[in-house]
């Protein structure tokens, strides 16, 4: 039976956890996850588990959070002043919104702290710092 093997496209079903078990992210209910083994398409961890897996092959793998989203950045947590924030705009921690930085590219940042005069904004990766838990299986070896 193939294996896969790097350079192979592949299609799984998985379902992406934290370690508490709350779970971030699933293909059920959808089409498998496409993608091509070893082209930086995936996270390093879940790129790294494919090898040696053959169609219908189930496995579960702890990526530790250098080889998923990176540990949390302290310098991507940024005070932004106040007084560029849209007066009617009713800020809350946890609030979710999206800047455009100097290349005018959108990206993504929680409030975490609104103080007089500044908001702290953090845009590290929702998984920054997270040790993930992916249950994979193998559906497809195109």
């Amino acid at each position: 039976m193939a294996q896969v093997k790097d350079g192979d496209t592949v299609k799984v079903h998985y379902t992406g956890k934290l370690l508490n078990g709350e779970q971030f992210d699933s293909s059920e209910g959808r089409e498998p996850l496409e993608f091509t083994v070893g082209a930086g398409m995936m996270i390093k961890g879940f790129d790294a588990a494919m090898p040696g897996m053959a169609v219908g092959d189930k496995k579960t793998v702890n990526i530790a959070a250098a080889d998923a989203y990176g540990e949390k950045d302290p310098t991507a947590v940024i005070p932004f002043p106040k007084e560029n924030v849209p007066a009617d705009m009713k800020l809350e921690p946890g609030m979710q919104l999206t800047l455009t930085n100097q290349e005018g590219q959108p990206f993504p940042v929680v409030v975490t702290e609104v103080q007089d005069d500044v908001i702290i904004l953090d845009a590290n990766h929702f998984l920054a710092g997270e040790e993930l838990v992916f249950d994979i299986e193998l559906v497809e070896i195109v």
